[in-house]
């Protein structure tokens, strides 16, 4: 009985064994590839064309290797430091979104590797910014700050898409000068915002000037008006104050005239006949002498 019990342990332990390769092995042959990434395999350390998508793969065990490569949106912050056109110093903080494409998931990491944001993204982040800089003097770099930082992604678009990667955001998040440039800057700016000052006060003083001189004008005509009133009244006064209650003679319409006291004399007694008439002439005495 015992040598029967040895017997089957002998026998078990290699099937145990076997069987823990058999699934060691199984597990080997499988890879995951998670969300937002491919798989470049590499043969013996030779890489392949085939890229893996997303999810579960078999692939040979200890012979075939998967590496995953991130396909996802990517983000790196470079400071540079640069000269402008006019030689200041200019120190800038740029924020770049990127993404390695799919397609070239393979060649990127054949050519470059992993660490692909550290051998190529910064420093061609690096000399784009100090070529573009360079085109501008640093008062046109604040000026045209859309301008420039669609120049340095141009010029970066040139040098990274060749290898496979793409822009999604170029951001320069500061621009950053010379404390003495910096004073300067302000100085003009104080001595800009005095000259439009200086500029609005005259446009002011002149509008106030002519209000004045209209307002001269406007009292001047209330009074030639009013004085006008004055004296035509004064004038009606007088006239009928020395009016000796006596009617004109004579009446003209502009054409012709016409002689009023005929027509009063012809009137009928009684009938529009001034209130105090003339008196008659005095009768002439009967001569003394007989016929």
């Amino acid at each position: 009985m015992p040598e029967m019990k040895e017997r089957k342990k002998r026998r078990i332990v290699p099937l145990i064994l076997i069987a823990v390769l058999a699934g060691m092995l199984i597990i080997a042959s499988i890879t995951t590839v998670p969300a937002g990434h491919t798989g470049v395999v590499t043969t013996f350390g030779k890489v392949s064309n085939t890229v893996l998508s997303e999810g579960l793969h078999f692939k040979l065990p200890i012979v075939s290797r998967v590496i995953k490569m991130d396909n996802r949106v990517l983000k790196t912050e470079v400071s540079s430091s640069s000269a402008s056109k006019d030689l200041q110093t200019v120190s800038s903080t740029i924020a770049l979104n990127y993404r390695v494409s799919r397609e070239s998931s393979a060649s990127v990491y054949q050519n470059i590797g992993t660490d692909f944001e550290n051998v190529l993204i910064n420093p061609a982040i690096q000399e784009c910014v100090k070529s573009v800089a360079a085109r501008f003097t640093a008062e046109e770099l604040i000026t045209n700050r859309q301008e420039v930082g669609e120049m340095m992604r141009d010029a970066l678009a040139e040098k990274i898409e060749p290898y496979g990667f793409y822009i999604e955001v170029f951001n320069i998040t500061s621009f950053e000068f010379s404390e003495e440039f910096n004073d300067a800057i302000e100085a003009k700016q104080t001595a800009q915002q005095n000259a439009l000052k200086a500029e609005q006060d005259l446009a002011r003083i002149k509008v106030e000037a002519q209000q004045q001189i209209e307002k001269a004008r406007a009292e001047a005509e209330s009074f030639r008006l009013k004085n006008q009133e004055i004296t035509k009244e004064t004038l009606a006064m007088e006239w009928i104050d020395k009016w000796d209650g006596k009617l004109p003679s004579v009446a003209s319409d502009g054409s012709m005239m016409f002689d009023i006291s005929s027509i009063i004399d012809n009137a009928p007694s009684g009938a529009n006949r001034p209130s105090n008439p003339q008196p008659a002439p005095a009768p002439v005495p009967e001569s003394d002498t007989a016929e």
